[in-house]
This record gives C-alpha cells, sequence and structure tokens, in this order.
C-alpha cells in the first residue's frame, strides 16, 4: 500500500531557496550570455556594425526568457551593481538565501550611498537582516539605513525632494476624478490620522455611508469650507528621534513609529516652534526596549504603557504584518501570569495574529530593527494629555 508524507516547513523553506537559486540561474546566465557577445562583437572592424550588434544583444535576451528589453536591462544593471559593490550578496543570492526582489531593493539602496565604506557597511549588515525578515521589513530596513550612514546626504535630498510638492487633479470618466496630492510624510501622515479618526465617529442613524465615503466628504468639506481652517491638526502622531540628533549634535530623521516614513528631524522642530501643538516625549531603553522600569501585577497594562507600546512599535509584531498598532490588542510575549505586564514583555498583535498565537500558531514574531546602543526618544505631537512626563528605565 502506497503511503505519503505531508509537506513540512522544511519542505517549503527548500522549495523558496530553489527557487532564488533559479532566479540567480537564470541572470547569471544573461550576464554569461551579454559578455560573451561583448567579447565577440568586439572582433568587429565597423564600429556602426559592431553598435548595432550590441544594441541587440538585450532584445535577444528578452526573445529567449519573454521579457522585454526594459526588463532585461534592468536585471542586468543590478547584477553588474550588487556583483561589483557587494559582492557577498550576489554569492547569497546564488546560493538562494535572498531572493531577486531583496536583491533588487538592495542594488536600489547601493545606488544612494556616495561613501564606499557605507557601501561596505551595508554589504557586512545587510545579507543577516534579509535572510531573516519580509521584504517589506527589509525594504524598511534598507531606509533607515540610508537615512543613518549618510543622514547629511539624505537630508540634502528630502529638501530637495519637498521643493517638488504639489497638488494634481486627473479627471477620470463616469463623472468622477481623482485628487492627488505630493507632500511632505508627516504632513500625511497628519490628515490621514485626522481623517481615520473623524470618519468614525458615531455618525446619525440614517447616515448609511461607508467609512471610505465619509473619509472623502470630510476631505472635500475641509478644503471647500469658507472659514479659514487655523486650529492645529485634531490627531496623534508619534515619530522616534535618536537622542543624538534630537540635540542637534548630528544631521538625522524623524521616523514613524510604524516605520512607513521619515522626515528629517528639521522639519519636525519646524512644526514644534509653530507653538500650536504639544509634545510628550517617552525615553525608551536602548537595549530591552522597555519603557517603564515598573512591573504591573494586573494583567492588563495601564494607558500610559498600552500608549507607550504602540507609539514604540508602530505595528502588529507578527512577522511581516503592517496593521497599525493603535488596531491590535497588546499580547503578552510568556503569557500571564507567568510573564510580567512590562514594557518588555508586551507587545501588539493584531487580532488574527493573537487569536493564532493563543492557538499555538503563532512562534515568533519581530520587531522594528535598529542599531543596537542607540537611544530612542518618541515624539508625539498633539493632541497628548497637557502634562509633560519623561520615562527612563532603570
Amino acid at each position: 500500500m502506497a503511503t505519503t508524507t505531508a509537506p513540512t516547513t522544511q519542505a517549503l523553506s527548500d522549495a523558496v531557496r530553489r527557487q532564488a537559486m533559479a532566479e540567480a540561474h537564470t541572470i547569471q546566465t544573461m550576464l554569461d550570455y551579454r559578455d560573451a557577445e561583448m567579447a565577440r562583437t568586439a572582433q568587429i572592424e565597423s564600429s556602426l556594425r559592431r553598435k548595432i550588434e550590441r544594441s541587440a544583444i538585450a532584445l535577444t535576451i528578452g526573445e529567449a526568457t519573454g521579457m522585454s528589453e526594459a526588463q532585461i536591462h534592468l536585471r542586468l544593471s543590478i547584477a553588474d551593481r550588487v556583483r561589483e559593490k557587494t559582492p557577498l550578496v550576489w554569492e547569497a543570492f546564488v546560493d538562494g538565501l535572498i531572493d531577486y526582489s531583496r536583491v533588487r531593493d538592495i542594488s536600489a539602496t547601493i545606488e544612494k550611498l556616495h561613501h564606499p565604506e557605507s557601501i561596505a557597511r551595508l554589504e557586512s549588515r545587510v545579507i543577516g537582516y534579509a535572510t531573516s525578515h519580509t521584504g517589506t521589513e527589509l525594504r524598511q530596513w534598507l531606509r533607515r539605513f540610508v537615512q543613518r550612514v549618510e543622514a547629511d546626504l539624505a537630508t540634502e535630498r528630502a529638501d530637495t525632494e519637498r521643493t517638488q510638492r504639489r497638488v494634481t487633479v486627473t479627471h477620470g470618466d463616469d463623472s468622477m476624478s481623482w485628487l492627488n496630492a505630493y507632500l511632505p510624510s508627516h504632513q500625511a501622515a497628519a490628515i490621514e490620522a485626522r481623517l481615520h479618526k473623524d470618519a468614525r465617529k458615531p455618525a446619525a442613524p440614517d447616515d448609511d455611508r461607508t467609512v471610505a465615503q465619509r473619509e472623502a466628504d470630510l476631505l472635500v468639506a475641509w478644503c471647500t469650507s469658507s472659514e479659514a481652517v487655523t486650529s492645529a491638526v485634531d490627531a496623534n502622531i508619534a515619530v522616534t528621534v535618536a537622542a543624538d540628533v534630537l540635540a542637534g549634535a548630528a544631521p538625522g530623521f524623524a521616523e514613524s513609529t510604524d516605520g512607513c516614513w521619515a522626515v528629517p528631524a528639521r522639519w519636525i522642530g519646524e512644526v514644534v516652534a509653530t507653538g500650536s501643538t504639544f509634545w510628550h516625549r517617552i525615553v525608551v531603553d536602548p537595549v530591552t526596549d522597555d519603557v517603564l522600569a515598573h512591573e504591573y501585577v494586573g494583567r492588563f497594562a495601564p494607558d500610559i504603557l498600552a500608549v507607550a507600546l504602540q507609539f514604540l512599535h508602530g505595528v502588529c509584531q507578527a512577522p511581516g504584518c503592517m496593521v497599525p498598532s493603535e488596531r491590535c490588542d497588546l499580547d503578552h510575549r510568556i503569557p500571564h501570569p507567568v510573564g510580567p505586564t512590562t514594557g518588555d514583555n508586551m507587545g501588539p498583535l493584531c487580532r488574527r495574529h493573537h487569536n493564532l498565537k493563543g492557538h499555538g500558531l503563532l512562534h515568533w514574531s519581530t520587531s522594528p530593527p535598529r542599531p543596537p546602543s542607540e537611544p530612542i526618544v518618541i515624539e508625539l505631537y498633539p493632541p497628548a494629555p497637557p502634562i509633560a512626563i519623561e520615562y527612563v528605565a532603570a
């Protein structure tokens, strides 16, 4: 009688690795063909003929692989950059430890770095992170890396890009149009938070609009109202800032707690200087991430600890999940009552992943990456409680 063996997670991991190795083999074969053609055409005496035949190399590869010339050029340029600048990353790709999408993101980061020592530092750190985190987490880590190792250049790029802020309207079919705004991230985040909050307030019994429709109607009302808007944005926004950046000793960025955006810390300082906002500061232990030095007897976190944990982690701590922490449950990593109700034993999990963990199906979680021993300061602007509190972990 024939027997069957159920697939295991190791079998899935092996399949993914083989797929990555196949991607690397395909691109390596493209490189080999291109290099061979470049060597062959170098022997052609006519410069015009040589130029024509070389221009057809990508087209020939595309015909064999079913890709466009643009896709071939992109893959070859990524491969050349990664092989030259970070050979260890290329080896990891060939070995199937990282896939093409991760290599592409790493290549884009290399392109932004200007100093050889920054690229060497990236190569020494990125493989370990890329092999143990999701693609979304890697992209956020890479953005943070650029902002931290070459903060001055990243700030210059942000200042230049800020001059391109604009609003565009694209009229479509069926009497509808698109309103698009290219804004500094902290301003866009404040608008998003206000829309999210106001659209979910209790509605009249006969109001059958969806939340999305309410958000759209609110935006129209704000933009078309004849009354000038002078009040501060009514939304909780939190950012993390390194202590040396906050003190003005070094250039750097203020980053949203969910890791989705970051702006030069000076831009946030401009908001504070207006005097129209209140800031609540939480100093977080750089090693343990513990927000408070106290241990609580009860199961549920006090309000101040719950808010601090939401701002500390930003998103659900299940791998790759990007549900905002304010829509998550606070989970004890070591279950209560064995595990204490403290900052280092608690973190946000969305309801789905919380249930999976409760049934023993979620065994690990991740935290937003940050360099070791780096002080983190969380800044919150309106509408925090009208008190100034500073917590320092013992």
